[in-house]
């Protein structure tokens, strides 16, 4: 059983969680849960013990100093909590970590205890995937879901991929198989740029995020980044009559395909959007007591969590199952026989039996080492 030292009981709890790795191209959906901790000051409680789920071999530790004292962090997942005021008070638990390199069944049970004790109503979890999508256009996001009555309630897709998956996937079917909804949010990012940081689709999670749970989040200068990096593409993209040739067409193929959806739903929620911001004047919420805790320590941590760890760290080579060379000098597609529009990594949305032996088990192939396509 899991014991919470500390942890005050949770209004409506959702738990939010996101991974860094196969699962979240562009470092899109990490980066959204990191928003979110900054924004409403989490304070971290747990952490998973890294031992137990890394190859420190592919994940390795970082060394820093720490006013003279030599310090190692370990790649591991924590676990913080939001408690956020208002008319309609909600608290988040936020799960933000790497995806594990083995015992994933193991790791999402321990995931799951955590959601047990805190009495959590749902589970989001986001993702990013490489897509054929302009940079110019909204970043779509998809919402997935193996529960059918969730998928009427929620306007959402009922999950029908199969193939390799990562372990958005594998949680998400193991919180169905223990009675908890779950909800996965995919966003798209262009293929041909597809190196992080990437603002536009990390704000479009959010959005999404916010339609899903009926709050307001605080976007702090995520907006400003936004545009700042699709500007940045777009000159990039001016200097090679190829690439820019290449992205007209991706956005004459867009825009044909989602015409039919301008006049409908997709203005509704906009418009839902925008009354909710309007309406919801100042800040929308407020951190537990004691303001940020620095990332591992906080009044809830846990005994044995590694109590500090430096300055958080962009990855700079190309993410899994990319290329390392392409127009803009980014990764290139998968190989074409691969379906590039609907996985991580390829474009497909979760969903997948979380009773295949194979994936994520430590005794089976390297979970994301294959190149196909991902939930």
């Amino acid at each position: 059983m899991i014991e919470l030292e500390g942890v005050p009981e949770l209004v409506d709890p959702v738990m939010v969680a996101a991974f860094e790795g196969w699962n979240d191209a562009g470092d899109a959906a990490s980066t959204a849960v990191a928003h979110l901790e900054q924004e409403w000051k989490g304070e971290v409680f747990a952490a998973l013990d890294a031992e137990d789920y890394y190859d420190f071999q592919v994940n390795r530790p970082t060394v820093w100093m720490d006013g003279g004292v030599r310090k190692v962090t370990w790649p591991t997942t924590r676990l913080s909590v939001i408690r956020i005021g208002g008319e309609k008070p909600r608290d988040l638990v936020l799960v933000r970590g790497i995806e594990p390199s083995m015992r994933w069944r193991s790791f999402c049970n321990e995931i799951l205890g955590f959601a047990h004790e805190l009495g959590v109503e749902m589970v989001v979890v986001l993702g990013a995937l490489l897509g054929d999508t302009p940079h110019t256009r909204p970043v779509p996001v998809s919402g997935v879901t193996s529960d059918p009555d969730l998928a009427r309630t929620m306007n959402l897709e009922e999950s029908r991929y199969e193939g390799p998956t990562g372990i958005v996937g594998i949680l998400q079917e193991a919180c169905t198989h223990a009675g908890i909804p779950a909800v996965s949010l995919w966003a798209a990012v262009p293929h041909y740029v597809s190196q992080p940081p990437n603002p536009k689709a990390t704000l479009a999670l959010l959005n999404r995020l916010e339609d899903v749970l009926d709050l307001r989040i605080p976007l702090g200068d995520l907006a400003e980044d936004a545009r700042a990096w699709q500007l940045g593409v777009d000159q990039l993209a001016a200097e090679d009559s190829e690439v820019a040739e290449y992205v007209q067409s991706l956005e004459e193929a867009r825009d044909t395909a989602e015409l039919p959806e301008a006049s409908g739903e997709a203005i509704a929620r906009e418009f839902e959007r925008y009354l909710r911001r309007r309406d919801g004047g100042g800040p929308p919420g407020h951190a537990t007591d004691g303001g940020r805790a620095a990332e591992g320590e906080g009044p809830f941590l846990r005994e044995g969590t590694d109590r500090s760890r430096p300055p958080h760290t962009k990855r700079t080579g190309p993410l899994p199952g990319t290329a390392p060379e392409g127009p803009l000098g980014r990764e290139t597609p998968r190989p074409a026989d691969e379906d590039p529009g609907s996985g991580p990594g390829d474009g497909r949305a979760d969903g997948e039996d979380a009773g295949d032996e194979g994936a994520g088990d430590e005794d089976g192939p390297a979970p994301g080492s294959s190149s196909g396509s991902e939930d």
